[in-house]
């Protein structure tokens, strides 16, 4: 996946998580992402795209997902996540 620009320095490089902790997203600067669940850590892996303030995901498994970042809130599948 082709990146929007140098996502070492984009804004939203780094963890995300929900208010019970229980899921977290680490965006990592190589367009790379691991997500948590619980106890289980870096159990989903793949890649990721931003452009402007949406979110691809693409899974080493093929699964695809979106998102869309709003006021320093990530809107994932449902899901509400802020910074870690």
């Amino acid at each position: 996946m082709p990146q929007e620009n140098t996502m070492s320095t984009h804004p939203y490089v780094g963890l995300w998580v929900t208010p019970d902790d229980y899921i977290r997203y680490e965006l990592l600067p190589n367009g790379r992402y691991f997500e948590s669940r619980g106890h289980r850590e870096r159990v989903y892996h793949g890649e990721y795209r931003v452009t402007g303030d949406h979110i691809d995901y693409k899974d080493d498994s093929g699964f695809i997902a979106d998102g869309e970042f709003r006021n320093d809130v990530l809107y994932h599948a449902g899901v509400m996540l802020t910074r870690g």
